[in-house]
């Protein structure tokens, strides 16, 4: 191509190629900028979720050792309330097996059987004195007695069993196992004093 006409088609040509290569150009940086933008918007999320997780684990940590604190606290105050009801527990124990033997006490030790439930004691007053031939035994007292701390009161049933011997649902039972093994309950006459003795005659040639 001689001429002008060829020089206009070399320029044209030489002009698509540099639009093309523009062209290419811009949209490689284009993509370029967009990768460099997605792994910027990338590491700034991560460093924010590293830190937002770095904040929960540091909240719960320290929760944790609320936790594990105030566990500490309440075994702590579990173990000594536990200590000290073990020791009132045993407190009371000894008061009640020692009684007998505290000044004040109304009764002989020997008379004294203790229990411990419902209610502390039996008292046979008196029964010393009639075992060892001082007395008839014509003076003999039954006691039911419970031993109490401060000011701690009867429970429900202790009053029940109260009420049960101020209202005389009180009474003597003989139980005898017969030679055939079954078992025969007489209850002890409340007649008068003559029942009693005839029951006495009766009953000294009779094993129980």
């Amino acid at each position: 191509m001689d001429g002008p006409l060829g020089s206009t088609a070399l320029i044209l040509v030489g002009i698509l190629i540099g639009v093309a290569i523009a062209a290419w150009l811009a949209r490689h940086r284009e993509r370029v900028d967009r990768d460099i933008l997605r792994e910027e918007v990338a590491e700034t999320l991560g460093a924010r979720a590293e830190t937002e997780r770095a904040r929960i684990v540091r909240a719960y940590e320290a929760r944790i050792r609320q936790m594990a604190e105030r566990h500490r606290e309440e075994v702590s105050e579990v173990r000594t309330a536990t200590v000290n009801q073990s020791r009132a527990v045993l407190k009371g124990k000894m008061a009640e097996q020692v009684a007998p033997l505290l000044p004040g006490f109304a009764y002989w030790p020997a008379d004294a059987r203790f229990l411990g439930d419902p209610v502390d004691y039996v008292i046979f007053d008196g029964y010393s004195a009639c075992k060892d031939n001082h007395t008839d035994g014509g003076d003999i007292e039954v006691v039911i007695l419970d031993i109490k701390r401060g000011q701690a009161s009867l429970t429900r049933e202790q009053r029940r069993i109260a009420e049960a011997v101020a209202e005389g649902r009180v009474r003597f039972e003989v139980v005898r196992v017969l030679a055939d093994g079954t078992i025969d309950a007489q209850s002890w006459p409340v007649g008068g004093a003559s029942s009693v003795h005839e029951h006495l005659e009766t009953d000294r040639g009779a094993s129980i």
